[in-house]
């Protein structure tokens, strides 16, 4: 699949114009998004005395932000970086604070915890997709792109490496304050930047219905297998994050839970930087299949842990494929996308990873108080499996046009 190369190296992202400010905003702000998933699973599990309650309300959130997902990011596109963002940000933040204090006043109902985490998932400012689209906006070229979406993907490894050792150190419900404060801080910083200039208020919509249909058309193959892909990880991930809370605290260690977590996305961030080092001839789309079934051969090996270390370190091995997997969606799909429609089309792999993770946390919430936890991560495998059989099917069917072979830029800048 691949020929060695020289390594790249990554400094020329940080040398594009206003990129290190506008990037280290972003990040911040996202490192909430980082810390508001496992605070609203703790913090409503202990507010309503039910891991199964509290999963589906954090499942909630995380679906209606799916859900409105493109309105969202429609309303950027018209109102620009600044308005937009500012727009979404503050309320997001602001119902954020009113849930922990619901939280912390005994008796809440729970139609008002359902409420306010249907409204902060609808009010969840597209800090990523915008980043990415600026990205696009400051790159001159494809490679420097590919490179930045790379260090992109890893960078969100690492805040998701962070935000669960903020949960435990904070207290599940101050979680919910600090993401809150997180996001509001660093969207301000975001869109104070001059590089959010570059992405100016449109009167007209950025795509019509069939611009959009386009992206999954013959052109558009590889969004297509891409957004196979990410739903395939996404759901497999929300599963295995909720089994590992199970896990953790039935074997009375309840506050593991971070730390296996955090191991899972430091094992992400090792494998990805290792991953965009190496030169591929296989185009992106292509190297999906095999990626998806290395990762669904470790999830299954963890079903066989028997003790909490073998567990955590089972969870940190299957965590190095995932940033390879989204990086790569991430290519497949800027790679093979019409013209103009890059970032809808990274959009669509960004949308599909955040479908496929509501979804597996729906589906582990059922499970995890009736099926055997060794079943639960059998059945956590199964997404990217059924994932690499619909990318394999859909190369067959396009007849094996995959777009540019990605592994061929040469050096390293």
């Amino acid at each position: 699949m691949s020929a060695p190369a020289r390594a790249a190296s990554y400094a020329a992202v940080f040398r594009l114009p206003h990129a290190r400010r506008t990037f280290g905003a972003a990040l911040f702000g996202r490192l909430g998004y980082g810390v508001v998933s496992l605070s609203l699973v703790l913090s409503l599990t202990s507010a309503t005395g039910s891991l199964s309650r509290g999963g589906l309300l954090a499942t909630l959130f995380a679906t209606v932000s799916v859900l409105l997902g493109p309105a969202r990011a429609a309303l950027v596109d018209r109102w620009g970086a600044r308005r937009g963002l500012t727009t979404l940000a503050l309320p997001f933040a602001t119902t954020l604070f009113v849930l922990a204090a619901a939280v912390r006043e005994p008796g809440t109902p729970l139609w008002a915890f359902a409420g306010l985490s249907g409204a902060a998932g609808a009010l969840c400012p597209p800090l990523g997709p915008t980043m990415r689209a600026l990205w696009d906006a400051l790159t001159p070229d494809e490679a420097l792109l590919q490179r930045a979406f790379s260090v992109d993907t890893v960078a969100e490894e690492l805040i998701f490496l962070s935000g669960p050792l903020l949960v435990v150190a904070v207290h599940p419900v101050n979680g919910l304050v600090l993401s809150g404060a997180l996001i509001g801080c660093g969207t301000l910083a975001m869109v104070t930047s001059p590089a959010a200039r570059l992405l100016p208020p449109r009167h007209t919509s950025t795509a019509s219905a069939a611009e959009r249909l386009r992206l999954f058309g013959e052109k558009g193959g590889g969004v297509r297998r891409a957004a196979y892909a990410a739903a395939g990880i996404g759901c497999c991930l929300g599963c295995v994050e909720l089994f590992v809370i199970a896990f953790a605290d039935r074997h009375h260690h309840p506050s593991a839970v971070g730390w296996i977590l955090a191991a899972q996305s430091a094992g992400s961030a090792l494998g990805g930087l290792l991953y965009g080092r190496i030169s591929w001839r296989l185009p992106a789309a292509a190297r999906l299949p095999g990626l998806l079934l290395v990762l669904a051969a470790l999830v299954s090996v963890t079903a066989a842990a028997p003790v909490l270390t073998v567990f955590g370190l089972c969870v940190a091995a299957a965590g190095t494929l995932t940033a390879p997997i989204l990086s790569t969606a991430y290519l497949a799909a800027a790679g093979s996308a019409p013209d103009g429609a890059t970032t809808r089309a990274t959009t669509w792999v960004n949308s599909a990873v955040n479908a496929g993770s509501s979804a597996g946390g729906a589906v582990a919430a059922l499970l995890v108080a009736g099926v055997p936890l060794a079943l639960c991560f059998l059945l956590a495998a199964v997404p990217p499996v059924l994932a690499a059989v619909a990318i394999s099917r859909a190369r067959r069917t396009k007849g094996g046009a995959e777009g540019p072979v990605l592994a061929e830029e040469g050096g390293g800048v």
